[in-house]
Parts: structure tokens; sequence; C-alpha cells
């Protein structure tokens, strides 16, 4: 690329500060959630959210356990402004959850604002300004000084209006586009708005530090944020929190890493949906604590109810790869790594089931509603031996030997490949069926009576049909599954060695079927298999040694 000699940094390194919090591993508790979905998500929306939807969305919010919810920009917007007025109206909002509202730092918006939280009890009132050196000088055409003034002004008119409504709102100020503004500038302005609210440990402010635009690596933006956190006035009884955007694609980090900065509380949008590339995605910062054994004090149990509200009123999607709500996060297709969750899964079991640790998967799919069947082990033509065979035991109690597994496994991948698309659950066990599963032709079994003679021996006949034609064989061996086999390779002149079996119950009680598996090595070394499935264990033997024989017969 040719321009980039144009770009620079637009960021400011703080001063020297303390590190020791670089040297912490992770967050060890939750932050302060506030969702920003109805104000800052329902912004970039290509077609807002109607009320209602509005309306919606927020008692997913509380359901899934925020306590402080940003509902719009209530002077800027109508629709905003009559959707604060129906949560009170309706009395929608519960004692234990604050409603935030953002205003501009400019006398009459703020008094809107306080017009439209009129009967509101628990409220933070969010006021903002610009203070990056592009702000001051492109936008506002303002000193320092003068642009100080009018955070400070807003701050004051914000105390004036709420003692005067009898209230005991709380505060919070932005220096917005902070990341362009330098940090000792951006902390005298926070400390001058502190001066005037006088917080205390029972009405704490709230300095809120925005990524308005990324423009550095995360640790920078840590820096930012230690400096501000070990430099503000009234520290104890402030709490500090951050917004970040996703410009460079580090909302998450630089998220995670300003909590190990000394912020308290986070900003963001369920998934990320913001102007721009949007807000930080707070469903990430959360499941991430909570696959670090963190309890993220919101419940993500039901991922796909959430999923499919945000995506009906946002009409934005979760990407399918999105993590840990995409629709294929945790799916596996390649082969090894479903060989190497089934084996997980099953190590699981036989240990100790109270710990996580199966291959390639972060989390237990089912702690945030998802199925092992058809959300983890997906097949299609690059899908292995291991998958086909999770698939066929989980769900419907096939338990092939392993050399057979990896035949069906490629069996299935042929199948795949050539209809070019994934195969279902269903679909793979379709093809057991037609393809290993009493297969009848050219030999279809009749009959059979076999039996024991003293020496222990087993004699009879076995009746089969040929070309529609039946015909009666005489069959000895020293069991029935070997009568059998001998009567067919001395009758039918058919070759094979080493036959190998096994079996096992399908269901448990009077009618329960019997599945059972033959494999058989041909005159070419080749081994073909064959399954039989029947009520009586004896027959699904001999219908297994069929399919194998007609299988072989067929060139399978």
């Amino acid at each position: 690329m040719k321009n980039f000699t144009k770009y620079k940094k637009g960021y400011y390194m703080p001063p020297t500060i303390d590190l020791s919090w670089a040297n912490k591993e992770y967050p060890d508790r939750a932050p302060i959630w506030c969702s920003v979905d109805l104000r800052d998500g329902n912004q970039s929306l290509v077609i807002p959210m109607s009320i209602d939807e509005k309306i919606e969305f927020y008692k997913m919010l509380i359901k899934i356990g925020f306590k402080e919810i940003e509902v719009g920009f209530p002077a800027a917007s109508d629709t905003e402004y009559a959707l604060l007025r129906r949560l009170v109206e309706d009395n929608l909002i519960p004692p234990d959850v604050t409603i935030q509202v953002l205003t501009q730092a400019r006398e009459h918006i703020i008094k809107k604002t306080f017009a439209a939280l009129k009967g509101v009890k628990n409220a933070i009132v969010h006021v903002y300004n610009s203070t990056s050196v592009a702000q001051r000088e492109q936008v506002f055409k303002m000193n320092k000084d003068e642009i100080k003034k009018i955070a400070v002004d807003g701050a004051k008119l914000l105390q004036k209006l709420t003692e005067e409504a009898g209230e005991n709102y709380r505060f919070e100020y932005s220096p917005e586009s902070f990341t362009g503004t330098e940090p000792e500038y951006a902390l005298e302005v926070c400390n001058a708005v502190l001066d005037v609210w006088q917080p205390t440990a029972d009405r704490k402010a709230i300095i809120n530090i925005p990524v308005t635009v990324e423009m550095s690596m995360p640790h920078i933006y840590a820096m930012q944020v230690a400096y501000i956190s070990q430099n503000l006035k009234y520290r104890d009884n402030v709490v500090l929190s951050i917004h970040p955007h996703n410009d460079r694609g580090c909302g998450v980090a630089d998220s995670e890493m300003g909590l190990l900065a000394g912020a308290e509380r986070i900003e963001g949008t369920l998934f990320g949906n913001g102007e721009r590339t949007g807000n930080v995605d707070i469903v990430t910062i959360g499941m991430n604590m909570f696959a670090l054994g963190v309890d993220p004090g919101l419940d993500f149990s039901n991922m796909p109810e959430l999923v499919e509200m945000y995506e009906r009123v946002t009409r934005m999607h979760v990407y399918d790869r999105q993590p840990y709500a995409g629709a294929l996060v945790f799916a596996a297709f390649s082969g090894s790594h479903q060989d190497a969750i089934a084996k997980g899964m099953r190590y699981r079991e036989e240990n100790d089931p109270s710990r996580w640790t199966v291959p390639y998967l972060p989390i237990d799919p089912k702690d945030v509603g998802r199925e092992y069947e058809g959300d983890v082990i997906r097949i299609n033509s690059q899908s292995g031996k291991g998958g086909v065979g999770y698939i066929m035991e989980q769900k419907y109690g096939i338990d092939m030997p392993k050399k057979m597994r990896e035949d069906f496994g490629y069996c299935v991948k042929g199948v795949s490949d050539r209809e070019h698309k994934e195969l279902l659950p269903d679909e793979i066990y379709q093809i057991f069926l037609d393809e290993y599963v009493n297969v009848d032709t050219p030999y279809k079994l009749i009959d059979f009576l076999l039996k024991k003679e003293p020496d222990g021996m087993r004699r009879g006949e076995v009746d089969i049909e040929i070309d529609g034609k039946l015909q009666k064989l005489p069959a000895r061996g020293n069991g029935r599954l070997d009568a059998v086999s001998n009567a067919l390779q001395e009758n039918l002149k058919i070759h094979y060695k080493d036959l190998t079996y096994s079996e096992h119950a399908l269901e448990i009680g009077q009618n329960a079927r019997a599945v059972s598996y033959i494999g058989l090595v041909g005159e070419s070394g080749k081994i073909t298999w064959g399954a039989g499935l029947d009520t009586d264990i004896i027959t699904s033997s001999i219908l297994a040694l069929f399919s194998a024989i007609n299988r072989m017969k067929r060139g399978k």
C-alpha cells in the first residue's frame, strides 16, 4: 500500500505510571456492566428499533442481569424521549435497576434530559464533551481552558437541576475522544468536574474513559487508564468506567487490559453493535471471564434465545464465528478435531466430570444452551471417522468397531463430497442403514434351522433367495454363525477369511433390538463390513454376515 506515510500515531503516551497491574493474569471479578444497546447500539442500526422493540430488548437486558442500562439520548430524539416516559409510566424500572441517559454538556439539552427523567428514582445522568486535539482545533476551535469550561459548566448544571428536582441522581462524565487527548489534560478536565460534584462514598461519581476511536494497541490504552486511575481526585469515591470502540478490532483486549489497569465498569453492547466497527462486545468479555472460572455476573446460559431476540429486533446478524454466540463457534468439521473432541468427551466421562478440559472446546457448549449433537460435531467432506462415530454412538447408540468406523467415515465423506453439503445426523444414520444394515442382494436370508448335535456342533439348513429363487443350503459348524458362514462359502463359492464379529444391544427390554457387526477379509486383502439389526441377537449376527458378503459381492 502506497499511502501509509500520511498516517502517524494520534494518541499520547501518559507520564510514568505504576505498572504493577500488568503482572495480573486476568480480572478476578466482574466489572459493573452498563449496556448501551438501546442508545449507542441503536443509533448505528440501518433501521432503528421501534419503542416496542426497544422495550423487548430492555426486558432481556434485565433478565440476563444488567443493573445499569443506558436507555437513550432523550433530548436528541423524540423516540428516545418517548421510550423513557413509557418506562416510567408503565412502571418498567425495577428498584435494583438504574437507568442511564446521555446528554451533551449544553444547557438546553441538559434541561430537556431532566424533563424526560421526571418520575425516575434511580438514574445516572451522563454528560460529555470532546477534549481531543483534533476536536479542539478543527471542530470547536477552542483552547484547553475553553473546553474545560464546557465540562465544568455542564457538571454544575447537572448538580443544580438534580437538587431542584429533589432527586439523588448520580453523575457520569466522559472526556469524549479521550484516545486523541493528552492524558494529563484529560485528567485535568476530569478532576475539575469532580471538584464540582464532590463525590462521596454513598453517592459515587462515574468517570468514563471512552475509546471513542481506537488509535493504539491495547497496552497503550491500558496505560492511559492506569494513569487516570492513579491520579484522579476523590479516587475512593469514583467509579472508573471505560467505553471501548472497536476500530482496530481490539475492543475486547482494550477492555480486559483496562480492567487490569484500574477500571471498574464497562459500557458496551451485547454483540458489539455500534458506530463504525462497533462497541465492545460484552458477551465476549463476560464469557472470557466465565471460561477462566470467574463469575461474570450476567447470565448467558440461553445464548440461542438471546441471539434470536437480538437478530429479530435489530435486524443485525450474529456472525457464525462470533465468539461463544455464533452458530458455528463450537462446530468441528475437521476429522482430527472431531476425533480429539470425541476422545476428550469420553475421557471426561471416565475421569473428573467436574473439570472441563476437552480439546478444542474452551467451554462446555451446554453452559450456553447448545447441544453436542448438531452444534459440536458437524459432518462434511472434511470430517473423519471420529466425528461420524461419535454422532452414531451418542445419538443412535451405534458403537461400531474401530475399523468399521473408519470405513463408514470414508463412506459418509464420499456422500458429502458428491452432494457438496453438510450432512445432518439423521442423514448420516440413513446412510448407515442403506449401505450396511440388512443388505439383502444378491443373497437374501429367508430362514435358518440349526440343531445342536451330541458333539456340540450345529447342523441344519439355511434358506436363502438368489435372484428370486429359493435355495436350501446344508450347514454345519461349531456355532450358528459358523455354520451359516460355512454353508455360504462351500455352496456359493464365496471366499473370505478372518471374520471379525461384535454386537451389542440398542435398547433395554423384551423387544429390544440388537445390532451386530461383521468384517470379512476377501481374497484381495480388503476388509468389507456389514451390519445386522434384529430383535434376536443370533439373527442379527447372521444378517450382518449376509450384509458383509453382499457388500463384498457388490464391490463395497
